[in-house]
């Protein structure tokens, strides 16, 4: 109370003293207070001058760390002073923070750091470890964690009559924060009537230990020795000789003892030897005897003084070998036998190594090998290396060969072994072999044929590996089972495990299997090749994974598809297939595949491939292109067979029409030919401009027929001359049609045209032709008689033809107006000489056929007309 009662009037004192001009917002008091743990603990907070009015205490509030403390903890000194009570504080450390509150806002001013602990206890546990005019080293306990900065002091006292005496001289303590303080020399002195005594004190109080009497000599503590040597001693076996140096600082007169450790490097085992050097030596030897022939020991030592209880250190150890001798055991021999070369040699890779025996046989210095063909043993050859391994180069003989290891001592044993020749057969005599793991042990089992086989060789190596020199191999004796530490092998790895029998000094045939020791899923999975699509399947082909990533045997591939949008589908193959059909797909799709190797571990997918199906197969493609193939075929056919026959068909669909104003069987007369009738008639387009009344009548008689129609109009025409000739005009009587139908079919019976408005026919006829006058009716009845008999007389008489200026020659069928002409009629041009009115009947004139190419001829064709009547 008395403390917090001078803490409340320096800050009172402060507060009354404090300059007008001081920058500080506020202060707080103790500003770094430590105090017992669960205590009560009070802090007062100062305002500067510089917030006063505006503010005072009554606004400050407290905080421990984050929390407001309640305000029933704070206490209003005056205007500028607040304390806060803080109840059993527990915290290790703490801040209390000092707030001004105005206008609603808080305002940190000032905080402190806080720590609880407790007073120190008492020290205890003194040790002391002494080195001769070196060093004093104590160390102690000090109890429990006082959570304060705690100082010690450790005081060497002097014991007088059990009386402690505290000597008034610089040296005689030493002060440390740590539970350990050393004395360094010359505050070293040496005596036996020391104790020793250590004070812990902090802010909270102090706690002083007994003094604790300490002989020096009870706790001196020697530097190691040095070793000098270790040695053989020669023509001596199993031993080695020890030479040491006493440590140079110890106490006087004191007795030592020492022990000397040798350790044999080939086993890791180790012995002790204890040793009592004499007093008056400072060198000290020791012979080690019982050790093995031709191998290494370290050797080590260390001592104590008989009054202490500390030995020293090790020494540095030293190492030496035993005597050598010879060594007492063949090599372990194997060999790896390479395919014969094109010269008919082969490869032989020789490989050993020592045996597993004790004592080992010492250092080696070489091997030694032999060899020669089985028949010719006078053919020996010699190697000599250093290696465990050699390749020889032999021929295809049967060969020995011998492997004998030396070192300075001698020769060991002979291992012998037989390389059969290159066309010697082996039966095989292991059957199965199986391996298997259990309780950390790889086992390896076989069997074999024949029961007389008592020796084997287990021969392993890593599948990848190619160097047959990094192949491991053991020799089994009265067994077919071998076992091994699982360490033996790597995990995830495939091993090649092979057995072979040996009967004699032969070699058999061996069994191998791969196997796994340890699996986990594949480092990586197969990456799909989809190739070419179809329309409903694909063919998704994959490689196998490099067995460096298989980390197992696969036993299957799992083929993993989803159409986009759909759900994934899967299908699964023996892990021999490399190569998978998905059928069933849908057509002008878009497909993600990805494949999924799996062992014994699980499972590792490759990377997803996409790829879309096609939307028509090939035959798709053939179904179409076919019958477009055959259509386009069939046009191209008939196109070429138009342009082949295009007259021939041009004749049968659409016939041409002659045009008589293009005719050269005849002139046309200038006048007639400047007719605007008949230039609406011979129009290029060969259209009859203003023949609306043309009436188009179907042919009345067979085709059959009309061959010999056109022969009778032909031998009839001149009696049909004066008929068609009538003139209509002139006359009073008018041909009724029924008659003159009736003509007509006599002149063309399968005429399929008729002009049957009489004004139009009149109106061509008198364009064509400049009618003359017709007889009457009586008279050309007669004329047409007496033109049938001049008919028949020229007939008779061909060579009389009428005397006709422009028809001189005699009538021949035109063969041109045949399909075209179905009517023709003969007009009597004015160009005709005239004849007499007065002429009788019998002297008709007769007009002679048409003659083909003969210019002057005037005829009309009436495919377009009809049948014509003059006017």
């Amino acid at each position: 109370m008395f403390y917090y009662l001078l803490w409340m009037l320096a800050l009172l004192c402060r507060s009354s003293a404090a300059d007008e001009s001081s920058v500080r917002d506020a202060d707080i008091f103790p500003s770094s207070p430590e105090i017992e743990r669960g205590s009560t603990l009070k802090l007062f907070c100062v305002l500067g001058k510089h917030l006063i009015p505006h503010r005072n205490a009554s606004h400050i509030i407290w905080k421990l760390n984050h929390e407001l403390i309640a305000q029933e903890n704070y206490n209003v000194v005056n205007e500028t002073v607040s304390s806060v009570t803080i109840h059993n504080f527990t915290y290790n450390k703490a801040h209390v923070k000092c707030f001004i509150k105005y206008l609603g806002k808080e305002q940190l001013l000032v905080h402190a750091e806080v720590k609880s602990g407790f007073p120190p206890d008492t020290p205890g546990n003194i040790s002391c470890i002494y080195y001769f005019n070196v060093e004093l080293a104590c160390s102690w306990t000090s109890g429990r964690q006082t959570n304060l900065t705690t100082n010690y002091t450790l005081y060497r006292n002097m014991m007088k009559d059990g009386r402690v005496i505290t000597p008034n001289v610089a040296g005689s303590s030493c002060q440390s924060k740590a539970e350990s303080c050393s004395f360094r020399y010359p505050n070293t002195p040496y005596s036996s009537s020391f104790c020793f005594q250590v004070k812990a004190e902090n802010v909270l109080g102090e706690a002083l230990s007994d003094c604790i009497p300490i002989a020096l000599e009870k706790i001196e503590k020697f530097e190691p020795p040095e070793i000098l040597s270790v040695q053989k001693i020669a023509g001596i076996k199993q031993l080695l000789a020890v030479t040491w140096k006493k440590p140079k600082k110890i106490l006087p007169s004191q007795g030592l003892n020492c022990r000397v450790r040798y350790r044999n490097l080939y086993s890791n085992s180790s012995e002790t030897v204890p040793v009592t050097p004499s007093s008056g030596e400072q060198i000290t030897s020791l012979n080690l005897t019982g050790l093995w022939d031709s191998t290494e020991y370290a050797v080590a030592i260390q001592c104590i003084s008989v009054e202490s209880k500390f030995w020293s250190e090790w020494s540095r150890e030293k190492k030496a070998s035993t005597e050598e001798k010879a060594p007492s055991e063949k090599v372990d021999l194997w060999r790896v036998i390479e395919s014969s070369h094109s010269a008919g040699n082969r490869s032989v890779h020789l490989m050993w190594k020592l045996l597993n025996h004790f004592p080992p046989p010492g250092r080696i210095l070489g091997y030694r090998i032999q060899y020669f063909p089985e028949n010719s043993a006078a053919l020996k050859m010699m190697n000599i290396t250093t290696d465990k391994k050699i390749i020889l180069l032999l021929n295809e003989e049967a060969y020995i060969i011998s492997v004998t290891a030396y070192n300075s001592a001698g020769d060991s044993p002979e291992a012998t072994l037989r390389i059969p020749s290159t066309d010697e057969k082996t039966s095989q005599i292991i059957e199965t072999v199986r391996t298997f793991t259990a309780n950390e042990e790889v086992i390896v089992e076989w069997m074999a044929s024949k029961s007389e086989v008592t020796r084997y060789v287990v021969e392993w190596y890593e599948d990848l590996e190619t160097d047959p020199f990094r192949r491991s191999w053991q020799y089994i004796s009265n067994s077919t089972n071998w076992r091994t530490s699982k360490k033996t092998f790597k995990p995830f790895i495939c091993y090649n495990i092979s057995v072979y029998p040996l009967y004699g000094n032969k070699v058999g045939a061996p069994y191998s299997v791969q196997t796994y020791i340890q699996e986990k899923k594949p480092s990586e999975g197969p990456m799909a090749d989809t190739g070419i699509p179809g329309k409903n399947e694909i063919t998704i082909k994959w490689k196998e994974i490099s067995k460096d990533k298989r980390n197992g045997f696969i036993s299957n591939y799992t083929i993993f598809y989803k159409p986009e949008g759909g759900k994934e589908l899967n299908e699964t193959v023996n892990p021999d297939v490399l190569q998978y059909r998905l059928k069933s797909l849908q057509a002008n799709t878009q497909y993600t595949v990805h494949i999924m190797a799996t062992n014994e571990a699980g499972g590792t997918s490759g990377e997803p491939k996409t790829f879309k199906t096609l939307k028509f197969n090939k035959e798709d493609i053939i179904f179409i292109a076919i019958p477009v193939g055959l259509s386009m075929l069939f046009l191209l056919v008939l196109w070429i067979t138009c342009i082949l026959k295009k007259r021939m068909f041009k004749n049968v669909c659409w016939p041409d029409i002659p045009n008589p104003a293009e005719s050269i069987a005849v002139e046309w007369p200038v006048d007639a030919s400047m007719n605007p009738f008949l230039k609406g008639v011979t129009s290029e387009d060969k259209t009859i401009g203003g023949l609306e009344d043309v009436s188009i009548l179907e042919p009345c008689f067979p085709e059959e027929h009309e061959n010999l129609l056109l022969m009778n109009r032909e031998n009839h025409v001149s009696e049909y001359t004066d008929i068609n000739t009538k003139d209509m005009i002139n006359g009073d009587e008018k041909i009724p049609y029924s008659e003159e139908h009736e003509a007509a079919k006599h002149l063309s019976p399968s005429m399929p045209y008729t002009i049957t408005d009489p004004d139009i026919r009149s109106q061509v006829l008198s364009t064509l032709i400049p009618a003359k006058k017709i007889q009457p009716l009586e008279m050309l009845e007669d004329d047409l008689h007496e033109s049938q008999r001049t008919s028949h007389q020229n007939e008779e008489n061909k060579g009389e033809v009428l005397n006709l200026p422009d028809l001189s020659e005699k009538a021949v069928f035109n063969p041109y107006l045949k399909n075209s002409v179905n009517t023709r009629e003969f007009l009597i041009s004015e160009n005709l000489p005239e004849r007499s009115k007065n002429e009788p009947k019998s002297q008709s004139t007769a007009i002679s056929p048409f003659q083909q190419n003969i210019v002057g001829q005037s005829y009309v064709t009436l495919d377009m007309f009809g049948l014509a009547t003059a006017h």
